[in-house]
């Protein structure tokens, strides 16, 4: 096959990550290896292990501390969910295990030594995912009881407790989502 000069190949099309596509992105975030703040990972690997036949227009993601990623690539795709729910743990003064909702302009600052949804740019693409690309955006909280300085895997009895609860709170944004 002759060809002709300057020509190349196609490069293969790209194809968007499940996460673009699906109606409902849950993101598990945090770092598993420090106590309490595995919580998100903690609650995407309850509810793959106990709901493993979720809707097929969600998505789970066990982010970790790279969530930042993902974000960036829903802000810059032209396909993105309807709603992303990050779940997260946070230090916000309350009693250990508490969950409870953050409005996306609430996330407290106090995390600033990690890689968390609480560190810009992360809550910054949150709020333009939001606000300019009309994306629902919830951020479901556990109140931690201790996020240690090294490495500590497992969650707190408290916190522990609570991934049951936040696989409730989920499943039923699950169901109103689409109904």
């Amino acid at each position: 096959m002759d060809l002709q000069p300057g020509w190349a190949p196609l490069s293969p099309p790209i194809t968007l990550p499940a996460y673009c596509r699906a109606s409902v992105l849950i993101l598990g975030c945090g770092n598993r290896l420090f106590g309490d703040d595995g919580f998100g990972p903690a609650v995407v690997a309850a509810l793959e292990r106990e709901h493993p036949r979720l809707p097929p227009w969600v998505h789970l993601v066990d982010a970790g501390t790279g969530v930042r990623t993902i974000l960036f690539t829903l802000a810059l795709s032209e396909t993105r969910p309807r709603t992303i729910i990050v779940v997260d743990a946070t230090d916000a003064g309350r009693n250990p295990g508490d969950l409870f909702d953050l409005a996306v302009d609430e996330i407290p600052a106090n995390k600033t030594a990690d890689f968390s949804v609480h560190q810009l740019p992360t809550s910054n693409l949150l709020a333009e995912l939001q606000k300019l690309c009309h994306v629902k955006v919830r951020v479901l909280s556990c109140q931690v009881q201790h996020v240690p300085d090294s490495v500590s895997p497992g969650l707190s009895p408290a916190v522990a407790a609570a991934v049951p609860w936040a696989c409730k709170l989920l499943l039923e944004e699950i169901d109103s989502a689409h109904g």
